[in-house]
């Protein structure tokens, strides 16, 4: 609402409201051991998300979705994220938070398959911090001339599009990744929206505008 946290669950440490903006910080005194989020209270399945958002260059953020909760860890979610960092080195990615690691890099559009069946550790099938079915069907950009369209330590807009299986995420009107999971096993079609504050030095995250749609 601009105002308040009402309808959001965090650790108030990290998480505050000024001017009109969620603002996630960590400080010299508050560095984190695991990452925590501010989790909206509903869950979301098929959706459209805009918001705009502003990350300082030492920044680590990302918007999670179709999301579940860590057992053991507060404020912690594992699940898909759309990716954003101050360096704008991973911004517009996929990446599955605590799971399958990155689905998609920036600039392309990918299909995700599953592991064997005779393999039961998901990690196993993780190598280089991506998921090893991870299958590119096309380019949608070089990724260094789509990480130039945006701005650094200024606002951007983020649109995530979010059916069925398939997940695209949009920065200042650009489609930065888009994925189709494929993955029965692992994927999921529905769960909790929250914004990450990341493990690292100190940082300054801010969302605002954020608007949710139903499909």
């Amino acid at each position: 609402d601009g105002k308040t946290l009402k309808g959001w669950t965090g650790d108030p440490t990290y998480w505050t409201v000024s001017d009109g903006a969620i603002v996630g910080t960590i400080t010299p005194e508050t560095l984190l051991k695991a990452n925590t989020f501010l989790i909206y209270e509903k869950e979301v399945s098929d959706f459209e998300l805009k918001a705009e958002f502003r990350i300082s260059e030492s920044g680590n953020s990302g918007i999670n979705y179709r999301s579940d909760r860590v057992e053991g860890v507060p404020f912690a979610l594992r699940g898909y994220q759309a990716d954003i960092d101050g360096k704008n080195t991973y911004t517009g990615q996929n990446y599955e938070e605590r799971k399958r690691a990155t689905l998609a890099y920036r600039g392309q559009k990918t299909r995700i398959t599953s592991q064997p069946d005779d393999m039961t550790n998901l990690r196993d099938f993780v190598e280089r911090n991506a998921w090893k079915g991870l299958n590119l069907e096309s380019e949608l950009g070089d990724r260094a001339e789509l990480g130039a369209k945006i701005k650094k330590e200024d606002w951007n807009e983020i649109h995530l599009i979010v059916k069925g299986n398939v997940m695209q995420h949009y920065v200042n009107g650009i489609l930065m990744s888009e994925v189709h999971d494929d993955d029965a096993k692992n994927r999921m079609m529905s769960g909790l929206l929250g914004v990450q504050v990341h493990v690292g030095p100190p940082m300054k995250v801010e969302y605002r505008k954020l608007m949710l749609k139903k499909l």
